[in-house]
């Protein structure tokens, strides 16, 4: 008797921890299955459990749980079902039964091409698609957002914010070294963002004119808005060129990809980018400048706003916008934003953690472990380990958490903290500004919402003990 067999591949934004859950959640439901299942998962380290040809050939069915570029044109000629990672992890018994039905989603029986891949995306949703090709840029842009903005505040809490300059007193030549390497790597953010962007459009070929259109952007003031405005100019561009050259004499694709590509795509590109740069530099300060207003004007409603978008999804479209614009600010030198993104993101992990904490004989055994871990992840700035809480109850589980982050938040903008690292939690504790402010801020928040969970979950439970109570009372009675 042959062995059903399933191949997946996971991979969220920031290949931290959404993969890894999706994974997981995979292997068990193909286990509870009796299913053989090998998934490849697509995270900040590289691609990990990598699948042969051998084995997507020998596949029955295809799993993609991934909102980042996972190369799916493997793919081409198996049953395959294309899903964003939350659902990997939320639906992962769904997906397995959807993968054993003979009626699964087929991809066609050919290699994938430029306009194929386009109808591909429409038909899997072009919402979808933008998000997902966003995403693979911002998961390749982060390191170096990481990397840049930690020395640099390195730089600042040892030597002083002014270190780096040779005209002010504090001036320090080890401080203005690390600052100027702390920039190199910050300075990459733009360009990477838009040639990663156009990588999951159109591949190796979107590369090159992505990047150039990004250090375009960059340099001429277009910043965050440019980049991705680059990115996604260059893959399509990109994709169209293919389709114009797909009549050429097969023997010229060697030259296509090496010399037409890219010499039509980074003219074009050039440009655009050239003659756009100023409106949109314009665009991107009056961003900055917004943002930066509300920060000091009106913190309270920047924070219920910030804390809400942190916690709807939890590593979502919605979460990583707020995310996003926290690191674009972040590379302007506006710390204070991502200070309150940061509390906002920390904060719905340690929600469950107070509430398995405080109210814990109202928690199944599982539950309760899994929000004592999550004090370690919240810690870390893992947003995703409240997901299986809010999963079994979003209506009341979601808007504690977004209470809670929006507390976080505001009174972290309040108290003009500043976060120069984008990620990391409370292990980029010594190059905060206000160290005690976040800390205590965060805390307030979480052990609020920890409070009201703990309350929703006390209910809850005692009402399904008066229901069983009511119904075996009723059974005594009839007897």
């Amino acid at each position: 008797m042959t062995t059903y067999k399933i191949v997946a591949a996971t991979g969220c934004p920031t290949g931290i921890a959404h993969t890894y859950m999706a994974q997981e959640a995979l292997e068990q439901a193909a286990k509870r299955k009796g299913i053989s299942i090998k998934v490849e998962t697509h995270g900040q380290v590289g691609i990990e459990n990598q699948l042969t040809p051998e084995e997507i050939k020998n596949a029955d069915a295809v799993i993609i749980a991934a909102d980042k570029d996972v190369q799916a044109e493997r793919f081409a000629g198996k049953r395959v079902i294309t899903v964003p990672v939350s659902k990997g992890i939320k639906d992962a018994d769904q997906l397995i039964e959807e993968a054993l039905m003979k009626g699964s989603i087929t991809a066609e029986n050919q290699t994938v091409d430029a306009m194929e891949k386009v109808d591909m995306e429409i038909t899997t949703g072009i919402g979808h698609s933008i998000y997902k090709n966003l995403m693979n840029g911002v998961s390749h842009m982060l390191p170096f957002v990481v990397a840049g903005g930690v020395i640099i505040a390195i730089s600042f809490a040892i030597w002083g914010v002014y270190s780096f300059d040779p005209n002010d007193p504090t001036y320090n030549s080890t401080a203005a070294m690390l600052k100027g390497i702390g920039d190199t790597a910050m300075g990459m953010m733009v360009p990477i963002l838009a040639a990663y962007i156009a990588e999951g459009i159109a591949k190796r070929p979107g590369l090159v004119v992505g990047f150039v259109g990004g250090l375009l952007a960059n340099a001429g003031g277009a910043g965050f808005l440019g980049g991705i405005f680059a990115g996604f100019l260059a893959g399509y561009f990109i994709l169209l060129l293919q389709k114009v050259m797909k009549g050429l004499p097969k023997q010229l694709d060697g030259l296509k990809a090496i010399f037409l590509y890219p010499v039509i795509g980074v003219l074009f590109i050039g440009v655009v980018m050239t003659l756009l740069a100023k409106p949109m530099e314009a665009i991107n300060q009056g961003m900055m400048d917004f943002l930066s207003g509300f920060q000091n004007s009106n913190p309270l409603i920047l924070g219920i706003i910030v804390g809400c978008m942190s916690a709807f999804d939890m590593g979502g479209p919605v979460n990583k916008a707020a995310y996003v614009t926290g690191t674009a600010l972040l590379a302007q030198g506006n710390h204070t934003f991502m200070a309150g993104v940061s509390a906002a993101c920390i904060a719905p992990p340690l929600i469950t953690g107070f509430a398995a904490l405080l109210f814990g004989k109202y928690f199944d055994t599982n539950d309760r472990n899994a929000g004592l871990v999550n004090f370690i992840l919240g810690s870390t700035h893992i947003t995703e380990g409240a997901i299986p809480f809010a999963a079994k109850d979003p209506l009341r589980v979601l808007p504690t958490m977004m209470l809670g982050s929006s507390i976080a938040a505001v009174l972290t903008y309040m108290f003009g903290v500043q976060v120069p690292a984008p990620h990391g939690g409370f292990l980029v504790l010594p190059v905060v500004t206000g160290k005690v402010a976040w800390v205590g801020s965060i805390l307030l928040g979480s052990i609020v919402g920890g409070v009201i969970l703990g309350l929703i979950q006390k209910r809850s439970v005692e009402k399904r003990e008066a229901e069983v109570s009511a119904v075996e009372m009723k059974e005594v009675t009839n007897h």
